[in-house]
This record gives structure tokens, C-alpha cells and sequence, in this order.
């Protein structure tokens, strides 16, 4: 067996492991944590854009 056999089966056992440890409740529960945190971090940088723009005239 090649040193690339090995590491592509450990790679190949690897992602099986994670992806069987995985639910769709938890990878759904991600996206949505992710998108609510997008959302308000995109918000709180226009608000603070804008207060500095106020400022600034």
C-alpha cells in the first residue's frame, strides 16, 4: 500500500465518521445561527456607518 493509498483512506474514514455523527437538525440549526448572525452583524455595521456619517456633518 502507497503513503497516497493510506492518507486518501484515512481522509475517506474521516469524513465518513463526521458525516455519520451528523443530523440534519444540527447542520439546519447551523445555516440558520449563521444566517440570524450575518443578518445582525450586517445591520449593527450600517447603523454604525451611519451614526458616523451624522457625526461627521
Amino acid at each position: 500500500m502507497k503513503i497516497n493509498d493510506m492518507r486518501i483512506s484515512a481522509i475517506g474514514g474521516t469524513i465518513c465518521s463526521i458525516w455519520a455523527s451528523l443530523s440534519l437538525d444540527d447542520v439546519l440549526s447551523t445555516m440558520l445561527t449563521a444566517a440570524i448572525g450575518t443578518l445582525v452583524s450586517f445591520a449593527t455595521s450600517r447603523m454604525i456607518g451611519r451614526w458616523n456619517n451624522r457625526g461627521r456633518k
